[in-house]
C-alpha cells in the first residue's frame, strides 16, 4: 500500500520530467555528413558512379562536392594540405569511426558486395556477415580516400 501511495505521489513528477526531456529534444535526424578526403575526384566517383549518388553542386574555391541519393546528403572536402595529412586510425583518433548506410535487403547487400568486388580503388574489410546473431547483415569497406563505410541490411 505504501508503494502504491508513493508511486501515485511521484507520477506527476515523472510525467513532468518526461515532458521536460521532450521539450529539450532540439534536433531531428542527420541533415548531411561531411567527409574529408584525400582524393576528391576518386571519392566523388565512388559515390556517384559506384553507389549512384547525384552531384548537387561543388565549390572549387574550397574544393568540395555535395552529393545526395535523396535519402542522405554527403559533402566531400579535399584535405587542405595533403603533405601533412594523417591517415585515420579508428582505434586511436577521435572522430568519425565509420559511416553506416542502409541497404534495403540482404539480397541487395549481397549484390552490392559483388558490385564492389569489381572496383579497383576500394578495400573490402569484410564481406556480408551476420551482425551479432542475425538476421541483420553488414559489410565494411574503405572508399578511395580511406573513409570506412558500413553497409547494413536489417533482416526480417
Amino acid at each position: 500500500m505504501l508503494k502504491q501511495k508513493l508511486l501515485l505521489s511521484l507520477s506527476p513528477l515523472l510525467l513532468l520530467s518526461a515532458s521536460a526531456i521532450a521539450d529539450k529534444n532540439w534536433v531531428g535526424g542527420v541533415d548531411h555528413l561531411g567527409l574529408t578526403v584525400s582524393d576528391l575526384d576518386a571519392s566523388k566517383a565512388f559515390f556517384t558512379d559506384v553507389l549512384g549518388f547525384k552531384t548537387l553542386g561543388n565549390d572549387p574555391a574550397y574544393p568540395s562536392y555535395f552529393l545526395s541519393n535523396n535519402k542522405i546528403t554527403i559533402t566531400l572536402w579535399r584535405v587542405k594540405n595533403d603533405a601533412k595529412r594523417v591517415e585515420f586510425n579508428r582505434a586511436e583518433n577521435v572522430g568519425l569511426h565509420h559511416l553506416a548506410l542502409s541497404v534495403e535487403s540482404i539480397k541487395k547487400l549481397s549484390e552490392l558486395h559483388e558490385h564492389l568486388k569489381m572496383q579497383n580503388n576500394i578495400i573490402i574489410e569484410f564481406a556480408p556477415e551476420n551482425l551479432g546473431s542475425g538476421p541483420t547483415q553488414h559489410m565494411m569497406i574503405r572508399e578511395p580516400s580511406g573513409n570506412r563505410i558500413e553497409f547494413i541490411a536489417r533482416g526480417n
